[in-house]
């Protein structure tokens, strides 16, 4: 089971390949959903696509049903994806803090330090 784990939660290039090959058929799903959740939409205006929808004689409602179709897009994606992801990695390889100072910090201060002691001051 850790194997598996460390497959699902590492990269490299055949991880990358079977994320591509999930990613389209995800993509599927989302597509039905958010046509789903257009559909309920519809319900509610009267209509679920909302390409006829014009302001001022401007047609405006492709922009508008491009964009909630986005946002329907963003939040599956955030929630049923990034979440999940971001938790199962804290979970199963949380983050270390590094220990002492980092070189490139101690460095500094001992040239910080150098300069003082020699009445360069700070």
């Amino acid at each position: 089971m850790s194997g598996f784990r460390a497959f699902i939660l590492r990269g490299n290039l055949v991880e990358l390949a079977v994320a591509f090959i999930m990613g389209a058929a995800f993509a599927l799903v989302v597509k039905e959903f958010t046509d789903m959740l257009m559909g309920f939409l519809g319900k509610i205006g009267g209509q679920p696509d909302f390409t006829q929808v014009t302001i001022a004689e401007v047609n405006v409602g492709r922009f508008v049903t491009a964009l909630i179709s986005f946002v329907i897009l963003a939040a599956v994606v955030y929630f049923f994806v990034v979440v999940p992801y971001t938790r199962a990695k804290e979970r199963f390889f949380p983050t270390t803090e590094p220990e002492g100072t980092p070189e490139d910090v101690a460095l500094l201060q001992e040239i910080r330090d150098a300069l003082v002691t020699r009445g360069g001051g700070v």
